[in-house]
């Protein structure tokens, strides 16, 4: 038998005459949700490029290694040949400065040392009667590491470099010596040796290198990634459809704003989780609903990459204007109800066997979440709540909704279980299975469970500067005028509520026999 203790949610009969049903644009929805995918990753990059070109370059706009020690018995040390490209309607760069390297070499001996750029063919024709080493395999790990390849002939020394004409690039002297060079087409070689050609080469290195692009380039990465997350967001709210204007929320009861209270006095949340159970659930059906959900959870990934982007946008407009933008509040509100109402039908409830819309905003739908608009947020908490007071509730929340481990034995055997919200739901689950009913005790204690964590998710998401309470509001809809917050009323299960109804009206009948007689 399937039984569960309450009436199913409102049906399309139930809606006020007048209130608009929002179309869904599928095609709108689709893009919509693949946008963000690529615009988050763009600004992701973006912002981190101009972090490091703000906080990783020197004072000349280099991006420079740590000192290296570098040597060798040989005449010279060389790099492999670095093939640049060839002159041709490719080099367009190549007037234009856009890459310069710079080398500095410090050499450990007395003797002046010499750092050069050549071509490579010449610089081969040049050592081709000396031993020199080339370097290669290098590792930029502690330690650092390189392999040394030896070349050429078995000459004590080699002509001096500094009376050679084929250099591209060139600098010696004693002490240390620098060498910068613009990029050009071509295939070239970087030669370090003493300065009078002779053997025994024992030096310090630093590389640098500068490209002028990244700094339009990370300017770009974040102009594109930041239309394509807004873009996505526009499309996903215009897909999603809205109610018209004027029209009254699809679901019982009167919307307050959050500084509006009740006529009693009681204060209410302003984040407000509701779910209605269904008065018959399938036995099975929640087998596959992780499932069926799958184009939700697609859409919804790509929708708490908007969300997070626009929370960041909000942080900025409460610290300047005190004012969370209403645009972004209504779109990030849609997406919390969106990722309830699919919570709510398959994974922290079971409460609904009807599929969830495609939708942000409030529907005939069992479940609902809605967020009463903040007119003021305060700056100075907007500094602190998402991370620092609201501490506490997310370590809570992370008993309620995380993922926990042992690792045991010698053979390092790992056992993970899942939070209390997804416990509790599947021993929901495996009560269906087996005996058809849902007891409205545990399906009471997972909305209470669910309504703690939206809302905290909603302040830290800078939602609401009323801070969350630390109590368990149990019970499909939140607590109401003369009802002390964090209280029940149980309600009997099904087959309970059948048996007294039965004997009200045996009840009723003996007694209207009796005033018969």
């Amino acid at each position: 038998m399937n039984g569960s203790s309450r009436p199913a949610g409102p049906t399309g009969g139930d809606r006020r005459a007048g209130t608009a049903e929002p179309r869904n644009r599928p095609g709108f929805m689709i893009v919509g949700a693949l946008l963000p995918l690529v615009g988050v990753p763009l600004l992701v990059g973006g912002l981190a490029l101009g972090w490091a070109l703000m906080t990783q370059r020197d004072g000349d706009g280099f991006f420079t290694t740590s000192t290296e020690h570098i040597s060798s018995p040989s005449v010279a040390l060389t790099t492999r040949a670095l093939d640049l490209g060839d002159l041709g309607p490719d080099d367009w760069w190549a007037d234009r400065d856009v890459a310069t390297v710079r080398l500095r070499v410090t050499s450990r001996e007395p003797g002046p040392v010499f750092v050069g750029i050549g071509p490579s063919d010449a610089v081969a024709a040049y050592l081709r009667d000396a031993p020199y080493d080339e370097i290669t395999d290098i590792t930029d790990n502690d330690p650092f590491r390189y392999t040394l390849t030896r070349h050429g002939g078995d000459a004590d020394s080699a002509p001096a470099p500094t009376r050679q004409g084929f250099w591209t690039a060139q600098a010696s002297g004693g002490g240390s010596q620098e060498l910068t060079w613009d990029l050009r087409p071509g295939t070239y070689t970087v030669v370090v040796m003493n300065a009078d050609g002779t053997a025994g080469v024992d030096v310090d290195v630093v590389a640098g290198g500068r490209l002028a692009l990244l700094t339009p380039l990370a300017a770009g990465l974040v102009l594109v990634g930041l239309a394509l997350v807004a873009a996505g967001a526009l499309l996903l709210v215009r897909g999603a459809g809205s109610a018209s204007p004027g029209a009254p929320p699809a679901r019982p009861g009167t919307r307050l704003t959050a500084d509006e209270t009740p006529p009693s006095g009681f204060e209410v949340s302003p984040v407000r989780v509701t779910g209605i159970q269904d008065a018959h659930l399938s036995r099975g059906l929640w087998l596959v609903k992780w499932v069926l959900v799958l184009p939700h959870l697609v859409i919804l990934a790509a929708l708490w990459l908007v969300f997070a982007v626009l929370t960041v946008v909000a942080f900025a407009s409460i610290l300047f204007t005190e004012r969370y933008p209403r645009s972004i509040f209504d779109l990030n509100v849609g997406i919390l109800r969106w990722s309830w109402r699919v919570a709510f039908y398959a994974t922290s409830a079971l409460g609904t066997d009807r599929y969830p819309p495609f939708s942000l905003t409030a529907r005939d739908y069992p479940a609902d979440l809605d967020v009463a608009y903040p007119e003021r947020l305060s700056r100075r908490l907007v500094l602190v709540k998402s991370w620092l007071l609201a501490l506490p509730h997310l370590i809570v929340l992370s008993v309620l909704s995380g993922t926990w481990g042992w690792t045991f034995g010698n053979d390092g055997a790992r056992l993970s279980a899942g939070g209390l919200i997804g416990a509790l739901t599947f021993a929901a689950g495996l009560l269906l299975l087996f005996t058809g009913r849902y007891p409205s005790s545990l399906f009471d204690l997972l909305i209470g469970l669910n309504r703690w964590t939206y809302r905290v998710i909603a302040y830290v998401a800078l939602m609401t500067d009323q801070y969350p309470p630390f109590r368990l509001d149990q019970g499909p809809t939140e607590p109401g005028p003369g009802q002390i917050p964090g209280s029940f009323t149980p309600r009997p299960d099904a087959d309970e509520a059948a048996t007294e109804a039965s004997l009200d009206a045996d009840g009723d009948a003996q007694a209207a026999a009796s005033a018969g007689h």
